[in-house]
């Protein structure tokens, strides 16, 4: 791996950024910046030389990285990280694109640097921004606009018109309609969130995806948080983790 000394990762889940952050250290490789958002990343890249490699997480809390393609050229070879998604794995394996499924596990990575410790003598940042650029087009036409949930022994659809939010308790993600109920989904919310419009659904934090039409008050909270009032949520737990304040106030102003 003597191709690959620095890294940089491209993730807005903390706890997640965190655990690769540490795999990779565990890799022997240096990792220069933990960046959140595509507008931290465009800036980081456009004023930084870039990395031996950069990790990406699809979903981030302003938007598709997939973006920082669009706003500069990435010089650098990339391995994207996203949820099972089958629109996402479709989209990649079509356009030749490297990525590892969510949560990365250290003989995964390391595989995956291994093979990538020998790409900067045949690296093309033309042909990957290509690339992006089909997957791109792949996954934003395929946001979900119905769920199919169980009901005793009955199976419902539900449209993603009457979703107020998703909502993870115990491992278990759940949707809340506009009728006040709640409905068990076999996805993970971080699924959830690579198949539903990032224009309309923010992952606030690890339990909550929400819609904008759900939020019915926004009050200041500690240590620089945001608390949200949600229609048909008694519990005050819906709240805006400090990393996601500002990327939360964008979405909210687009």
């Amino acid at each position: 791996m003597s191709l690959i000394h620095s890294v940089v990762i491209v993730e807005d889940e903390k706890h997640a950024a965190l655990n690769l952050q540490r795999m990779l250290e565990a890799e022997g490789l240096n990792v220069l910046a933990h960046l959140d958002s595509v507008k931290n990343s465009a800036k980081w890249l456009a004023n930084n030389p870039c990395p031996d490699l950069l990790i990406m997480d699809i979903q981030l809390g302003d938007g598709l990285s997939f973006e920082v393609f669009d706003i500069l050229d990435v010089a650098c070879p990339v391995i994207f990280i996203t949820a099972f998604d089958q629109y996402a794995i479709e989209a990649f394996k079509v356009n030749s694109i490297a990525y590892l499924l969510k949560p990365v596990q250290p003989k995964e990575l390391s595989d995956a640097l291994q093979k990538y410790a020998q790409m900067h003598s045949v690296f093309n940042s033309k042909k990957v921004k290509e690339q992006v650029n089909e997957a791109k087009k792949m996954l934003q036409t395929d946001y979900k606009s119905r769920f199919v949930i169980k009901v005793g022994a009955h199976l419902k659809s539900v449209s993603i018109s009457e979703v107020l939010y998703f909502y993870s308790e115990d491992k278990v993600t759940f949707i809340k309609t506009t009728d006040a109920r709640s409905y068990v989904i076999d996805y993970t919310l971080e699924q959830v969130q690579s198949m539903v419009d990032p224009q309309i659904f923010f992952r606030i934090g690890r339990k909550y995806l929400v819609k904008i039409e759900a939020i019915e008050d926004i009050v200041s909270y500690t240590n620089s948080r945001l608390l949200l009032q949600l229609t048909h949520l008694k519990v005050r737990d819906a709240i805006v983790s400090r990393e996601k304040v500002n990327d939360f106030k964008q979405w909210l102003d687009k």
